[in-house]
């Protein structure tokens, strides 16, 4: 699992002189993992900040967008919610080694400002840098890329000063996971040990609450809790949810079905959701088979359910057998064939139907 989770991008705030002029930096930690997921048209998108007392967000297309800029990463400053016109401007930059923009790797809205509204609600370069550039590049350092969007809210200052920020509860929060400040909890999972905040833990999920509150003398941050069967990367894939109430911007298959159980075996119903539809809209002829003993083994009935129309398709039935998964579902799961056979027979071979649901009583 350690292999599927080395990607990671934070938006962090930079140095700010009025509240409606700021900068931002969108981290890519894992550059060559994004460009592999990410297909042309497909992005990482950076958590809403506010400048100007209005909402905004960037989005970095590792692989163009549109399909016209495949050898292109593209790069797009949106207002959210673009429900009023604003006038702005903005300088989107690769950042070198001392933190400072590259001028060849930016982009401007000009000398000019721009208009942001409910018909242009972004704007930015979709040939923002030649991917094949950037790569042979001394701007890419240990597979991290570094991007910062400076922008200038231009109009009706006054009134936007006096407009409330949206909600950065979940930043705080993140930062009290990472800095592990007051934690007074640790956990050994793998041969890894990650701290934690037993309060925050037992308000977000009540297994937590009822094996927390319930020992304090026996789970102090000197004796680690032992997590088992869980990889570290997943454990601390859940432990970010907890704290920031959200996923990683590049979750793959792989990690969400990790995290499906995990949020089960919590009790953290929001994460199980996300996860059951990261999956159920992801279903294909190789994953199939591990998603189906997934579901069957942890009671997921919608994902159980996308996964058998999926199999509907005689083509696709034919490729989940010849799949790696393949065996281990029939081992694990066997009862689940009969209602696989029964569901995808014809209507009026009720007599075969029958047939075939007591073959395995």
């Amino acid at each position: 699992m350690a292999e599927q989770c080395k990607i990671s991008a934070a938006m962090v705030a930079g140095s700010e002189e009025r509240s409606y002029a700021r900068s931002y930096v969108l981290k890519v930690d894992g550059y060559s993992r994004a460009k592999a997921l990410l297909k042309n048209g497909e992005c990482v998108t950076s958590a809403p900040f506010s400048v100007g007392g209005r909402d905004w967000a960037l989005e970095f297309y590792p692989n163009g967008y549109p399909q016209n800029c495949p050898d292109f990463m593209s790069v797009y400053l949106f207002h959210e919610p673009a429900d009023a016109d604003v006038k702005a401007k903005y300088t989107t930059s690769v950042l070198d080694k001392n933190g400072e923009p590259v001028p060849s790797y930016s982009c401007t809205s000009g000398s000019d400002p721009v208009t942001f509204s409910c018909e242009i609600f972004y704007y930015g370069s979709s040939d923002f840098i030649r991917r094949a550039d950037l790569e042979r590049s001394v701007h890419l350092r240990d597979d991290c890329l570094t991007i910062r969007c400076d922008v200038t809210v231009i109009e009706n200052h006054v009134e936007e000063e006096a407009r409330v920020p949206p909600s950065d509860l979940h930043q705080h929060f993140g930062d009290l996971l990472e800095n592990k400040d007051a934690a007074d909890l640790a956990f050994q999972v793998g041969g890894e040990i990650l701290s934690a905040h037993r309060c925050v833990l037992a308000a977000r999920s009540s297994v937590f609450k009822a094996e927390l509150l319930g020992s304090i003398e026996e789970t102090s941050a000197a004796s680690p809790i032992e997590i088992r069967d869980m990889e570290p990367d997943v454990f601390n894939s859940l432990l970010h949810f907890i704290y920031t109430d959200s996923v990683p911007l590049v979750l793959d298959v792989v990690l969400a079905g990790h995290l499906l159980v995990a949020a089960d075996r919590y009790n953290i119903g929001r994460l199980k959701l996300i996860c059951e539809e990261k999956l159920c809209s992801n279903i294909d002829s190789d994953m199939v088979a591990t998603s189906l003993a997934l579901a069957e083994q942890h009671g997921f009935h919608a994902l159980k359910k996308a996964c058998f129309q999926f199999l509907a398709s005689p083509s696709n039935l034919e490729a989940m057998m010849a799949s790696d998964g393949y065996e281990h579902l029939k081992s694990s799961c066997p009862s689940v064939f009969k209602e696989l056979i029964a569901g995808i027979l014809p209507a009026e071979l009720k007599a075969a139907k029958d047939i075939t649901m007591t073959m395995w009583k």
